[in-house]
């Protein structure tokens, strides 16, 4: 199903948005990182930093978990928001100039710096998300498909790296 918008952000917000790739380029430049890997060495590209797409859909004080939806591979996390509301970054596009492909993780990759430092059980490398599309605020915990255990983890890794997409 195809959509003219590359992410939508709603739940506990007072102003929920569907981004589209022209939106992200236009939020205030303070919040725009023009090259990723100063942040996360293995990947490319330019993005938005979460507190400035939390900003431009007005966040509720009551927001407690981000939920990260990708509808591309029906995988979900929910993570405490105060651990990343600094760290967090949407990665949206490779060259600055087009969208991300879901070649790349795109439509947008959400992407924790340095997630170990985080301090929160909830939080580990699953909660970097590729092919999201939705960003949802919530009071509670929401909806987490995340693998449980070692074993589920390691699968995971092994089907990315198969694919191309760790």
């Amino acid at each position: 199903m195809a959509t003219d918008y590359l992410i939508r952000v709603d739940g506990e917000v007072q102003r929920p948005r569907q981004l589209a790739f022209e939106d992200l380029l236009a939020i205030e430049e303070a919040y725009q990182i023009d090259d990723v890997s100063q942040w996360a060495e293995k990947y490319e590209g330019k993005a938005i930093r979460l507190d400035g797409l939390l900003a431009a859909a007005r966040i509720k004080p009551t927001a407690q978990y981000l939920g990260l939806h990708s509808s591309h591979d029906d995988f979900h996390a929910s993570i405490p928001l105060k651990a990343v509301r600094e760290r967090g970054i949407v990665i949206y596009s490779l060259d600055g100039r087009y969208p991300l492909t879901v070649e790349s993780g795109g439509p947008t990759r959400f992407y924790i710096r340095d997630h170990a430092a985080c301090n929160v059980d909830d939080i580990d490398e699953c909660a970097n998300v590729k092919f999201l599309d939705h960003i949802e605020l919530t009071v509670e915990r929401g909806f987490d498909n995340r693998p449980e255990d070692e074993d589920e983890h390691a699968q995971l890794h092994r089907e990315q790296d198969q694919e191309g997409l760790g």
